[in-house]
């Protein structure tokens, strides 16, 4: 099958997420600064977060293929929750996300023949979780490098009581978003 898109992401998750729908791809990660603006909103960051790493991507890859790039952030009381700095930041996020629901915000950017953006959101409810499972969960490696400290496709998964959205943009690229942008451009899917 030949190559449809570039996939601007080293994530093995957004890669999985795509060949589970039959979209092949090469991939070209970005390393991009992440922070977030002074006061900037989080569907404003995510959105420019997604449209930063296409746009390098582009520009570095000199590719003639449609470029897809996402950015996912977990949001609580307004604030942008990021990957953790190190164990205290993580095991402060867990505490704070413990007991409480959360929002999850995955923005695509697809740049083709035009450029588009979609964003999904999709609120997560935490079960309380004790300091015990919060550690443990830390000496797993799990939530090093995952924004909001969790994976819920991974062990993250027993900490979360319900969900009302999409799985696959928790998982950082939501399927029904990216299916319709990549119909815009002309790329089949389920092939």
């Amino acid at each position: 099958m030949s190559v449809q898109i570039l996939l601007a992401s080293a994530s093995p998750r957004r890669q999985e997420l795509l060949t589970q729908i039959g979209v092949s791809f090469k991939v070209f990660p970005v390393d991009i600064d992440e922070t977030p603006y002074s006061g900037e909103a989080p569907l404003s960051y995510v959105r420019r977060i997604a449209a930063e790493k296409s746009a390098v991507a582009l520009e570095r890859s000199g590719a003639r293929l449609p470029i897809l790039a996402a950015d996912t952030a977990v949001i609580l009381d307004g604030r942008i929750m990021g990957k953790p700095k190190d164990k205290a930041d993580c095991l402060a996020m867990l505490r704070i996300l413990s007991g409480r629901t959360h929002q999850v915000f995955s923005a695509i950017s697809l740049r083709g023949f035009e450029h588009w953006q979609a964003v999904n959101v999709t609120e997560v409810s935490f079960r309380d979780i004790s300091e015990d499972e919060i550690i443990r969960y830390w000496h797993s490696g799990e939530p090093v490098d995952k924004a909001g400290a969790y994976a819920i496709q991974g062990l993250g998964g027993v900490f979360v009581k319900s969900i009302t959205g999409s799985f696959s943009g928790v998982v950082g690229l939501p399927l029904f978003e990216t299916a319709e942008l990549l119909a815009k451009q002309g790329i089949t899917i389920f092939k």
